[in-house]
């Protein structure tokens, strides 16, 4: 039995939907390090741990894999394996730390 893997949409993808995509990952992207940003002035502010763990895990959740992206695009002896493993990685990190940062104390 042949196994086929889970996919969104045709390889094939139209140009609209490629553009559309790449779009959303660059608005994603601005909007977490603006999150992360206003997270890091709360914690600067109000000096409150869990502001700063909130910051961290939006930017690794969605500023470094953009970034791991983009590094992927403009260095080509990049693997895309490694880059896939690392993004997936920053984001399951970054989650995890934002849900620490919710249930911590402050």
């Amino acid at each position: 039995m042949q196994s086929t893997p889970l996919q969104l949409w045709e390889p094939a993808a139209t140009e609209w939907l490629v553009t559309f995509v790449q779009a959303t990952d660059v608005l994603s992207a601005c909007i977490g390090l603006f999150i992360a940003y206003q997270a890091y002035r709360g914690y600067r502010r109000n000096d409150s741990r869990p502001m700063l763990v909130i910051a961290i895990g939006f930017t690794l959740a969605l500023a470094v894999p953009f970034l791991l992206v983009v590094l992927y695009a403009t260095l080509p002896f990049l693997s895309e394996t490694a880059i896939a493993v690392l993004s997936q990685l920053s984001q399951l990190s970054g989650l995890v730390a934002i849900l620490y940062a919710l249930r911590m104390p402050s």
